[in-house]
C-alpha cells in the first residue's frame, strides 16, 4: 500500500539505489509511475507493505518500508530487487552496483567507480568535507540526517 514518504516513521526501513547516469524526465515519469504500481502490490506473506519512495537529484530511488505495520521478509525484498533489476534493464542504467560512488561537486551530483573515488581523493580531487551519499543508511532517520555527509562523517573515510 502506497503512503506518503513523509507520514512513514523515522525507524522505517530504506533501500537506496543510484544510477550510474542522470535519468532523463521521460525516465523520471516512467519510474514513478512503475514504482507507484509495484509499491500498491508490494506484499509480505499476502499483507500489503505500508510503502513509499522517493526520487532524488534524479539519480537515486529511495524505497522505504513501515516495519511496525508489516514487515519486509526476504521474499518481498526479493521482489523489490526484482523490480529494480526490471528497472535497470528497461532503462539500460546501473542501480545494484555498489562499487560506485555518488558525491556533490557544488550543485552536480558527479558519480565515479570506486577506484576511480580513490585515486580523485589521493590526487586532492576530492577532500574530507567533499559531500558524498552514503548508500548504507538503513531507516529513514538515518536517511535524513546521515546520508548526504562529509566525507570524513561516512565510511569513505577510510581513502583519507
Amino acid at each position: 500500500m502506497l503512503v506518503d514518504f513523509n507520514k512513514l516513521p523515522d525507524h522505517s526501513r530504506v533501500w537506496i539505489y543510484q544510477s550510474n547516469r542522470r535519468f532523463t524526465p521521460e525516465e523520471l515519469d516512467i519510474i514513478s509511475v512503475k514504482t507507484n504500481d509495484f509499491l500498491e502490490n508490494w506484499t509480505a506473506h499476502g499483507t500489503g507493505l505500508q510503502a513509499s519512495f522517493e526520487l532524488r537529484y534524479e539519480r537515486f530511488i529511495i524505497l522505504a518500508v513501515n516495519q511496525d505495520a508489516q514487515a519486509a521478509t526476504g521474499c518481498s525484498i526479493d521482489a523489490s530487487v526484482r523490480f529494480i533489476q526490471e528497472l535497470e534493464q528497461e532503462l539500460g542504467v546501473e542501480l545494484l552496483d555498489k562499487m560506485n560512488v555518488a558525491f556533490k561537486q557544488g550543485d552536480y551530483v558527479n558519480f565515479k567507480s570506486l577506484l576511480e573515488f580513490k585515486t580523485m581523493v589521493k590526487n586532492g580531487a576530492i577532500g574530507k568535507k567533499t559531500t558524498v551519499f552514503n548508500n548504507l543508511v538503513t531507516n529513514i532517520a538515518e536517511y535524513k540526517n546521515n546520508w548526504e555527509v562529509p566525507a570524513q562523517e561516512s565510511w569513505h573515510s577510510r581513502f583519507f
